[in-house]
């Protein structure tokens, strides 16, 4: 009898240990960092310092992309300063970034790849077809600037290979382990892009310049919260990054496509209809695109805080600190 309370007792002990023990993994694998992300610009103007531009690895490697490249050389300066790379900038540049994604063709998310062409290496730029079409005829031409790319007006350098994206279709990123998808958003006469990227299992969700579905008179960003909202049920999509440009009080007519807390918050209640409220909390959000003066900037962060009813964990990006999901 003793033996046997001896025996129910070990294989309690055991038992529980093994329940600790899955527990303790599924928390791992559900706290695990998928993504790397080192902002080189992170405002919507003016400073001509700090414009569009994020690094984008998997977590422990060195192949970025780079989703939009308003800012490059000052917003590399800057992460090294912050030890986040050790190397030069100039090696920076031309290793770690393995290929650019432009969201539009405005200058904002573009003048940086155009400025730091002569020095760059050899890689791919990767867009809709419109937004190549405006490189092509407008920047990299000989007028304007020099033709570093594959195709466009002679002589062509061939330095940069366009690569035409097809929304809702899954292109391998080349020299990386990551895969993307595009999808079109509306920001206000232009063809902005959202970029879903893939490593492994796990997903990073950003978008360009975009207005409210409401004002754009559009149904792109319903249809991106229905193409990712299962990724937030599954806990998949670790991050969502997200413009938001103006405080409330700017008016309809002068938003140019793009979006103030309140319309952000529409377009977070039209996503939390698809995953239910709950998915959302705590998701983390990243605020881009905020456009200076300081006070401007302040109204918009306070007005966010005041319409977060979702509970989302909302990021303020800084130029040169990196941010790990």
């Amino acid at each position: 009898m003793v033996q046997t309370r001896i025996s129910q007792t070990m294989y309690l002990k055991h038992k529980l240990s093994i329940i600790c023990l899955l527990t303790l993994l599924a928390f791992t694998v559900s706290a695990q960092k998928s993504f790397k992300i080192v902002p080189l610009g992170v405002l919507g103007g003016i400073d001509e310092s700090n414009l569009s531009a994020y690094m984008v690895s998997p977590v422990g490697s060195n192949s970025y992309i780079c989703l939009d490249a308003g800012t490059l050389h000052y917003g590399i300066e800057k992460a090294i300063t912050n030890k986040v790379f050790n190397i030069p900038s100039d090696e920076v540049l031309k290793k770690y970034i393995k290929g650019y994604f432009i969201s539009h063709s405005h200058l904002d998310h573009i003048a940086g790849l155009i400025i730091n062409s002569p020095d760059d290496s050899a890689k791919n730029i990767y867009a809709f077809g419109d937004c190549i079409t405006t490189i092509k005829t407008h920047y990299f031409t000989w007028a304007s600037w020099a033709n570093f790319a594959n195709e466009g007006e002679a002589p062509i350098l061939k330095k940069y290979t366009y690569k035409t994206l097809i929304p809702g279709v899954e292109t391998a990123i080349e020299n990386t382990s990551m895969k993307v998808r595009a999808f079109p958003l509306s920001h206000s006469n232009l063809t902005s892009t959202a970029f879903l990227v893939q490593s492994k299992d796990d997903y990073l969700l950003y978008l360009g310049d975009t207005g409210a579905d409401e004002i754009e008179k559009s149904h792109n960003l319903q249809n991106l919260w229905e193409a990712v909202a299962p990724l937030i049920k599954s806990g998949k999509l670790k991050a969502i990054m997200i413009e938001v440009s103006f405080p409330n009080e700017q008016p309809e007519k002068t938003l140019f496509g793009h979006l103030t807390p309140k319309l952000f918050m529409i377009e977070m209640n039209a996503l939390s209809e698809l995953t239910g409220p709950a998915a959302l909390k705590n998701l983390n959000v990243v605020i881009t695109h905020l456009k200076p003066p300081f006070s401007s900037i302040t109204r918009i962060k306070t007005q966010l805080k005041a319409e977060n009813k979702l509970g989302m964990n909302l990021v303020y990006p800084q130029q040169g600190k990196p941010l790990i999901f």
